[in-house]
């Protein structure tokens, strides 16, 4: 079963990638979301050459071969794209076992917990708790994320004061019953970020995101070192290297890579295992509702050094217009949880007037 054809559907925000096989079976994957058709267009030039016409069903080898051969350009862009390859192929692996991806994986699909995962700071504290509380009652969340300080903001806040207030306001909101996440966005140096650690202490914070510019990993491990919460991070982190001094440093409590910025499944994979070396929990970035998060779920129901929850944004067509409509079923929220799909691969379908509407390009085995 060779590799026949690599397509992809893109616009400026999300790249499906649809693989072939010279017997006529198909996988469906994504890039990772944002510039996308600049990915795309990696894809067809650095990461297509390479895989065409080779067998389908090693995908770790296949993803080991582009990278070898692509040395001279180690970037994110090219993790993005081949991250459309392995989650293609992913889904064609398992559409071909009669199994879901989660089974291949060796996890066993149910219903997984998420939290709430809130992506603005354009919305005053008492909006946010509201918005927040009101999601806990319907949909039964038992955790929320919100966010703190300005993105990469030398240590200033979004306005004057409200960090402190958005915390206090949430805390109030949601009841001391449901678990609190924050997310710094690289905002802050180790002197500030523990101040607003103890803080977050005060109201029972549990987990406290990218506090420190994220290249900054000694300055995120001195600000685990000195707080009791989770300071947790590596979402925008894609090499390998630097994911191993992240680990043997215990630079964070919890690690957090993302599966379409790392390169798909098999190199998340590795990051998995690093952290399961050093007892450290894994709860990945999946910040939208594209595929990013249903392939977070198949991954989540099958490591054991799982975190307690998977991140499910709250934000809709208003915020993300692009990831409406792009696959079916949808994922729904009850009691706190979604439920990771059983049908073959990932379990869902791309949905074809979406492909209708955007770019398309194939690149063929010669």
């Amino acid at each position: 079963m060779r590799i026949d054809s690599l397509e992809t559907f893109s616009n400026e925000f999300v790249a499906m990638v649809r693989v072939r096989t010279d017997d006529g079976a198909e996988g469906w994957g994504q890039t990772s979301t944002y510039n996308a058709d600049i990915t795309a267009a990696i894809l067809h030039r650095q990461v297509a050459p390479h895989v065409l016409g080779e067998e389908a069903d090693d995908i770790g080898s296949l993803v080991e071969r582009v990278f070898e051969r692509e040395h001279k350009f180690p970037g994110s862009y090219l993790c993005r794209a081949v991250a459309g390859l392995d989650t293609a192929l992913w889904d064609l692996k398992g559409k071909q076992a009669g199994r879901s991806v989660c089974e291949l994986l060796g996890g066993t699909p149910r219903p997984f917990p998420v939290y709430a995962s809130s992506m603005r700071r354009d919305i005053t504290p008492e909006a946010e708790a509201e918005r927040l509380a009101a999601l806990c009652a319907r949909y039964g969340y038992r955790a929320v994320k919100f966010r703190v300080g300005k993105e990469c903001g030398h240590d200033e806040d979004e306005w004057p004061g409200r960090s402190e207030a958005v915390v206090a306001a949430v805390r109030k909101a949601v009841g001391d019953d449901v678990k609190l996440l924050v997310d710094g966005n690289s905002c802050y140096s180790p002197q500030k970020a523990i101040e607003v650690g103890r803080m977050l202490e005060a109201h029972g914070v549990v987990h406290f995101e990218e506090p420190c510019p994220y290249w900054k990993i000694d300055w995120t491990k001195e600000v685990t070192q000195a707080l009791s919460l989770d300071v947790t991070g590596g979402e925008q982190d894609c090499f390998l290297p630097v994911w191993e001094r992240i680990v043997e440093s215990r630079a964070v409590d919890v690690v957090q890579p993302d599966i379409l910025y790392m390169g798909g499944v098999c190199r998340t994979l590795e990051v998995v295992k690093l952290a399961a070396g050093a007892g450290l929990p894994v709860t990945p970035h999946s910040a939208n509702l594209g595929l990013v998060t249903l392939f977070t779920l198949h991954l989540m129901g099958a490591i054991e050094n799982a975190g307690p929850y998977v991140e499910f944004s709250i934000e809709g067509e208003d915020y993300y217009p692009w990831q409406t409509g792009l696959f079916a079923p949808g994922h729904v929220v009850e009691d706190g949880k979604v439920t990771i799909p059983d049908a073959p691969g990932w379990g869902v379908t791309i949905d074809p007037d979406w492909l209708k509407r955007v770019d398309h390009r194939i690149s063929r085995r010669a």
